[in-house]
């Protein structure tokens, strides 16, 4: 009959790829399932992730309306895993043992309340920690594990969008990228601009100052999907309980949440990063570079004259988004190489170039094996103090276990101690670090008991069974020449 086409020419000539026995056949043919490659396969956790970070690449002003279709079971799940276990439990008491009895039916209760939006922020249980080797505290949020999880689901979309935005200057909390990043990169820069005018930036309680309406304004350029703006909305809003007392903060993110570092980096991304990039730089007579790792930052200027420019702009910059800077702890430092000024080489007395700390090291000129000036790093002295506090804690609150459970606990310290400030040039504070650790232990070792006193002689021969690891580094930068 005129004008009729077969099923399998039609299914042909729209992409099917051949003719194929119609639904009815597979019937009579007892429902066997379609070829194995007309099956669909479901999407992995890193191909959805992939797709995601693609399109943001692609089109960096698009804003993603819909994003929360993508977190699933198996989301969830996944998030679950890169979950930590072992945190403190929140206002709930709920450990992460307790949520994985029954996680399944925890995990779709879970993802039902997220999707239908009855799901209530509990509050964040803050304590202090202390701050510096002074009375001076730090507070940190610990929200409830089950929260823990459904932030992590939701920082997997986000981050797989603001990847694609970020700037290769900012280190903090991304991943793929440390601290021993940032500072190679700085001892790398430095180190081909023989030095540099830097500004030294500390903003004073910058995740409890963060302004909430422009936080806002800046997540909804790249994301406007309802879902994950309104649970970003009750993370917020969801209150801090301290000391009994339930508080509701109108600024500020807390600290200890998951998605806390994320919020931070996308406000310094808008107020600092771009700016500096797009609008600062370009007005500058000399390079000039920045290194951030979330609220610590350094910039660097080849000029004194573009350092000084920027040095009275920079508070003006940050009141406008409510932070402030430190009046103390923000300064203007001199880190031109030493005889890179012929002033500084014909007057012996003019002060040398200043030093500066990031990331808990002191950065300052200093002389190579082979005489020539380079940035050398140690561990700043209130970091080192700390640690040093740390293992006298451990070894006087500890002195009654057996000598194996303590001589493991100090080798978890001493290697995590390395792993952190094993950086090239630093090897006098390792040393003195394992030394201060000898001394510790046997100290305690020789109070535990009126019996057996802990000598030097028995305390050297009991290393001989137990010792302490010798320092490590784990970072070293490329070697530049110190006069290119």
């Amino acid at each position: 009959m005129a004008g009729t086409q077969e099923p399998g020419n039609e299914l042909a000539r729209r992409g099917g790829g051949g003719t194929v026995n119609p639904p009815c056949d597979r019937r009579r043919e007892g429902g066997n399932p379609p070829p194995a490659s007309r099956v669909r396969e479901p999407e992995s956790i890193s191909t959805k992730l992939q797709r995601i970070a693609e399109r943001a690449r692609k089109s960096p002003e698009m804003t993603f309306t819909s994003l929360a279709h993508h977190i699933d079971i198996d989301w969830l799940r996944e998030a679950y895993r890169r979950t930590r276990k072992d945190g403190a439990p929140g206002v709930d008491g709920r450990t992460a043992e307790d949520y994985a009895e029954h996680l399944d039916e925890n995990l779709r209760d879970l993802l039902e309340r997220m999707k239908s939006g009855r799901y209530q922020a509990p509050p964040v249980r803050r304590a202090h920690v202390p701050k510096g080797t002074g009375k001076e505290r730090r507070p940190i949020g610990i929200p409830t594990f089950e929260d823990k999880l459904l932030q992590r689901a939701v920082l997997m979309v986000l981050e797989a969008v603001s990847e694609q935005d970020f700037l290769p200057c900012s280190y903090g909390s991304r991943p793929g990228r440390s601290a021993h990043q940032a500072l190679d990169s700085l001892w790398m820069q430095a180190m081909e601009m023989r030095g540099c005018w830097l500004i030294e930036v500390d903003i004073q309680s910058y995740f409890d100052a963060l302004d909430r309406g422009h936080l806002r304004d800046f997540v909804r350029r790249r994301v406007r999907d309802g879902v994950l703006l309104r649970l970003i909305g009750k993370w917020l809003r969801a209150g801090v309980l301290d000391a009994g007392r339930l508080v509701h903060p109108e600024t500020g993110t807390p600290q200890g949440g998951v998605v806390s570092p994320w919020l931070a980096n996308v406000y310094l991304h808008e107020v600092l990063d771009r700016w500096f990039e797009e609008q600062v730089k370009p007005r500058l007579h000399g390079r000039a570079f920045l290194i951030r790792y979330v609220d610590d930052f350094v910039l660097c200027f080849e000029h004194e004259r573009d350092a000084r420019r920027v040095w009275e702009v920079l508070p003006k910059r940050f009141a406008k988004y409510g932070l402030r800077l430190h009046p103390e702890k923000t300064k203007l430092v001199d880190f031109r190489r030493p005889g890179s000024s012929s002033r500084w080489r014909s007057e012996p007395t003019e002060p040398r170039p200043g030093s500066f700390e990031l990331l808990g090291f002191m950065h300052f000129w200093g002389r190579s094996r082979r005489g020539q000036w380079v940035v050398r790093r140690k561990t700043a002295s209130k970091r080192f103090t700390r640690a040093i506090q740390r293992v006298r804690a451990y070894c006087r609150i500890y002195r009654h276990l057996p000598i194996s459970e303590q001589h493991e606990g100090l080798v978890r310290k001493l290697l995590g101690h390395y792993a952190y400030f094993g950086v090239f040039g630093n090897t006098g504070r390792l040393v003195t670090f394992r030394h201060e650790t000898f001394r510790a232990w046997q100290k305690w070792l020789d109070r535990r008991s009126h019996n057996g006193r802990m000598t030097w002689p028995r305390f050297t021969r009991m290393l001989r069974r137990y010792p302490l690891p010798l320092p490590r580094f784990t970072s070293t930068p490329d070697r530049l020449p110190a006069s290119p």
